[in-house]
């Protein structure tokens, strides 16, 4: 219903040209076949490999409708799911699905507060002490999502004009905006290195005459499926008086003998890494993000870290089935996501695969578009990734693969 306030007309939010602005904006955005769209899919009860779609979001898919969520019919069509970050297949996983539903039974959600107001719980320490043993390092802070950690890490870290910081050129859209805000905020130099060119970051880091300087790097990139090389990174820690970060979002519980992320992969002791960033929402099966360091650092991120101090606190299902995850032996589910990636190798010819996340770029928009519409066809979702995402003309299909797959979805 509109409305007029006394003396104001209605102008149905064309003050100022918005209304203009945004249709010229959606309307650059389709032609450029880069409009997003919301689709709403239907997970399957206890099975994390597959979605279920109606016939109505089966057919925005296909003609690339514009969507912001509705949904028609029943969603009846089983489609293999090859894109979820779900690596070892825990979000279906008994006991971690009855985890988050007692906790949900016992305390609802909990308490809804900032975790230094009334949020944190013996729970939340009790997950943190988990994931710090898992990293190596002496404390470990939650957080709403990967994305809030690295902005809080960032931002606390940075918040001077005598820090420089060094990042990879393709790290996270969460990195790249805690960069942002450290610059903007506070006048933190920032030097963007190539693509895991350790050569070119020497020369950055040789460059600089910045008291402090910070190193951060994806340790596995997640729209190329490739590694950090973390040794290589500790060597110019080390040469520079440099502090290292590195986001392990998509390795944690997938790399190393323990699960313990790349660096552990790569025989790169704890110590060598100092700030480890990681999320509970994809191998743990769970939500949340959380930051692996020093007693000092999380001491500097309670106090400092916007993302931290201004966020409502990690509710209690997601907690319990996080903790649930890291009780549950994650070894031989490890060892069959890694059979996973090796049969995909073999079946499709591609070259060796390093990692559960496989890319294959296509270039155009819109080719990367009905590729993805013709897997549907053949029963697998698998959709396409565009700019801003990936760079300009590396549109591509994201391919990734779980311990939940079995080998006939791999085949």
């Amino acid at each position: 219903m509109s409305s007029t306030l006394t003396g104001v007309p209605n102008v149905e939010g064309r003050v100022g040209g918005w209304a203009g602005w945004t249709e010229g904006r959606l309307a650059d955005l389709n032609e450029r076949s880069v409009l997003r769209s919301l689709r709403a899919l239907g997970p399957v009860s206890g099975d994390a490999s597959g979605v279920v779609l109606d016939a109505g979001t089966r057919d925005g898919w296909m003609h690339n409708t514009p969507s912001l969520g509705e949904w028609g019919g029943r969603a009846d069509e089983r489609l293999v799911l090859f894109a979820a970050n779900d690596y070892l297949g825990l979000s279906a996983h008994p006991a971690v699905r009855a985890a988050a539903a007692a906790a949900a039974a016992e305390f609802g959600c909990g308490p809804r507060s900032s975790a230094l107001v009334s949020g944190y719980t013996h729970a939340h320490r009790e997950l943190e002490s988990a994931l710090a043993a898992l990293k190596g390092k002496e404390e470990a802070l939650l957080l709403p999502t990967g994305y809030a950690a690295n902005l809080a890490v960032l931002g606390a870290l940075c918040e001077s004009v005598d820090v420089a910081i060094f990042s990879d050129a393709l790290n996270h859209a969460s990195i790249v905006d805690g960069c942002r805000l450290a610059t903007r905020g506070t006048g933190a130099q920032l030097h963007v290195y190539r693509h895991c060119d350790l050569g070119h970051l020497d020369e950055l880091l040789r460059a600089s005459g910045a008291a402090r300087k910070l190193i951060v790097s994806d340790s596995l990139f997640s729209m190329d499926g490739d590694y950090a090389d973390v040794p290589g990174l500790a060597r110019l820690r080390a040469r520079h008086g440099a502090l290292l970060v590195l986001d392990d979002a998509h390795a944690s519980l997938v790399c190393g003998e323990r699960g313990g992320g790349v660096a552990q992969m790569q025989g790169v002791g704890s110590e060598h890494v100092d700030v480890t960033v990681g999320t509970l929402s994809k191998a743990f099966g769970a939500h949340g993000g959380f930051v692996a360091c020093s007693r000092e650092v999380k001491q500097l991120l309670v106090s400092r870290g916007r993302a931290v101090i201004y966020s409502t606190a990690l509710p209690a299902p997601a907690v319990a089935a996080a903790s649930a995850a890291l009780r549950t032996d994650t070894v031989g589910l490890r060892a069959k996501l890694w059979r996973n990636v090796a049969l995909f190798a073999a079946e499709t010819g591609l070259p060796k695969l390093v990692s559960p996340i496989v890319a294959i770029i296509v270039g155009d928009e819109d080719k990367a578009l009905r590729l993805s519409a013709q897997l549907i066809e053949l029963g697998f979702f698998v959709p396409a990734i565009r700019p801003p995402t990936v760079p300009a003309g590396t549109s591509r299909l994201r391919l990734t693969l779980s311990a939940a797959h079995s080998e006939e979805d791999v085949r």
